[in-house]
C-alpha cells in the first residue's frame, strides 16, 4: 500500500491551491469579459452579440426558424402570426428568417389591420419581428415593394413608387449591421463591409406619372447608386447564412411599372453577393451554405405552382411548348443569369447548399437542380416556406387542406453531419384546421 508522507496536505497547502484556483478562474472570466467586449461594439453594447468573428460560438448544433409570406389577411395579422411567434418563442432557436412578403400581392376590401404599403403596414412587421426572443432576420419580398405600385388596379397597394418603398424598407429594416428580435445578431452588409464586394443597387430619386400619396410617380426616371443593404451574410457555429433581394414578379421585371434599369443592378449585385458568399464559405472552411431569398426562381419545367418553367440543362425559360409559366414578352426571365452563376458555385464548393424561399406558398423540400448534362446537384436542396392566400379556388393552390398555411420551418443546423441541415415542419396547433385561433 502506498503511504502518504505526512504533513503534505496541511491547511497551507489547500489555502495556497484554493488562491490559485480563484487566480485562474478570475483570469478565464476576465478573459472571456474583454473579449466579449470587443466583440460587443454594436449600439446595445449591453447585449451579448456576436458577429463573424465570434470566438465564443465555435462550431455546433443548433436550430433556426424559417417563415415567411404572411400575414396576408385580418385573421392572419392579429391571430395567425402572433401565434407562430409565440410558438418560435417557445423553443431553443439560435435566430430566425422571414423570407419576404409582409402582406398579400393586393388589397382585400374591408380589410381592418394595415394591408396597403404604406407606413402602418411596415410598422406592424417590425413589430412582429422584434417581437421575437431570437434575432429576427428579413430579405423583401415583391408584395412589399416591387408590386406597391399597381396603382390602376381596383384593390390597388397605394399606389406608390416601388423604388422609393424598397428605400424606406431600407431605412426601417436595414439601417444597422444588425438583425431585428429582443436578441440581435451582426451581420455583414453588402457596399458596406470594408473588403466586401460593393457592387450597388439602384436608389429612388424621383418618378414620373401619376403622383402617389407621397408625391413620387409610379415609373422611375431616374436613379442613384445606393448599398445593396438589404444583402446580408453571417456564420454561426461552422455553417455560412446570406440573405439576397431576389424577388417574385419576374423580379421587377414584369406586372405594372416593370424597372429593367434597378433589375440590372440589382441581379450584378445579387450574383456579386453570392459568389462572395462562396468565397467566404470556403475561406473559413464553412461546413455549408444557406441562403433565404423571396423569389421562387423555377429550377426546371415541373412547376408546381407559378414558378418559371425552364430547361433544367441550359436554364432558359421555356417560351413554347405545352407547359405553364412560360415566358414571354409581358413575362420576361429574370433569374436566368443568377441562376447560371449559381449552380457554378455550387458545383465548385461540392459541400451542402441549401435555398430558402418563399413567393409560391407550397412547403416543400426537394433537390431540383441539375448540371448542364442533367445530373442532380445532389449537395443543393430547395427548403419553400409555408405561406398563403386566404380562400382561393384555384385549382393550382395545392394547399386545400390548409388554407391558412399559417405554420413555420424548423432546421435543425449539425456541421459535423453528412447533410448539415434537417429539416422539421412546425404545425402550430392554434392554426390548424383552415382557421386559426386565438391563444388561451
Amino acid at each position: 500500500m502506498m503511504k502518504v508522507k505526512k504533513g503534505l496536505f496541511t491547511p497551507a497547502w489547500f489555502m495556497f491551491f484554493a488562491i490559485l484556483l480563484v487566480a485562474v478562474a478570475g483570469t478565464v472570466i476576465g478573459a472571456h469579459a474583454q473579449r466579449g467586449r470587443e466583440n460587443n461594439n454594436g449600439p446595445q453594447r449591453n447585449d451579448d452579440d456576436w458577429d463573424d468573428h465570434d470566438n465564443f460560438h465555435p462550431r455546433g448544433r443548433f436550430a433556426i426558424g424559417l417563415w415567411g409570406d404572411m400575414p396576408y389577411s385580418d385573421e392572419q395579422a392579429l391571430i395567425g402570426v402572433p401565434n407562430i411567434i409565440h410558438d418560435m418563442n417557445s423553443q431553443n432557436l439560435a435566430f430566425t428568417v422571414h423570407d419576404g412578403d409582409l402582406k398579400a400581392g393586393s388589397v382585400l376590401a374591408g380589410s381592418e389591420t394595415p394591408v396597403e404599403c404604406d407606413q402602418a403596414k411596415y410598422n406592424q412587421a417590425l413589430g412582429y419581428l422584434n417581437a421575437l426572443k431570437a434575432p429576427a432576420a428579413f430579405t423583401p419580398g415583391d408584395n412589399d415593394w416591387t408590386d406597391c405600385d399597381n396603382g390602376t388596379a381596383a384593390n390597388s397597394n397605394g399606389p406608390f413608387n416601388s423604388l422609393e418603398r424598397l428605400g424606406l424598407e431600407r431605412a426601417l429594416f436595414f439601417s444597422t449591421p444588425f438583425t431585428q428580435g429582443q436578441h440581435r445578431l451582426r451581420q455583414s452588409v453588402q457596399g458596406v463591409t470594408p473588403g466586401v464586394d460593393a457592387t450597388p443597387c439602384k436608389g429612388f430619386v424621383h418618378g414620373t406619372g401619376t403622383a402617389d400619396l407621397n408625391g413620387n410617380g409610379l415609373d422611375t426616371d431616374q436613379w442613384k447608386n445606393v448599398a445593396c443593404s438589404e444583402n446580408r451574410r453571417w456564420t454561426y457555429r461552422g455553417v455560412t447564412f446570406a440573405t439576397l433581394n431576389i424577388q417574385g414578379s419576374c423580379n421587377n421585371r414584369c406586372k405594372d411599372h416593370p424597372d429593367n434599369v434597378e433589375w440590372a443592378a440589382r441581379n450584378l449585385a445579387d450574383i456579386a453577393w453570392m459568389r462572395e458568399t462562396f468565397k467566404v464559405a470556403k475561406d473559413r472552411d464553412s461546413a455549408a451554405i444557406m441562403f433565404i431569398a423571396q423569389a421562387d426562381m423555377g429550377f426546371n419545367d415541373r412547376p408546381a405552382e407559378s414558378e418559371p418553367n425552364r430547361n433544367p440543362r441550359t436554364l432558359v425559360c421555356n417560351t413554347t411548348g405545352t407547359g405553364v409559366n412560360l415566358c414571354s414578352a409581358s413575362t420576361p426571365d429574370g433569374f436566368q443569369d443568377f441562376l447560371t452563376a449559381l449552380r457554378a458555385e455550387v458545383v465548385a464548393f461540392g459541400k451542402p447548399v441549401a435555398w430558402v424561399h418563399g413567393d409560391t406558398h407550397l412547403p416543400r423540400a426537394d433537390k431540383p437542380f441539375l448540371d448542364s448534362k442533367g445530373q442532380r446537384l445532389e449537395n443543393f436542396t430547395r427548403i419553400e416556406t409555408f405561406g398563403d392566400n386566404v380562400f382561393t379556388t384555384d385549382p393550382k393552390n395545392r394547399d386545400t387542406g390548409d388554407l391558412n398555411n399559417m405554420h413555420w420551418v424548423k432546421v435543425f443546423v449539425n456541421p459535423d453531419s453528412r447533410d448539415v441541415f434537417k429539416l422539421q415542419y412546425e404545425i402550430v396547433a392554434a392554426n390548424e384546421n383552415q382557421v386559426v385561433h386565438p391563444l388561451p
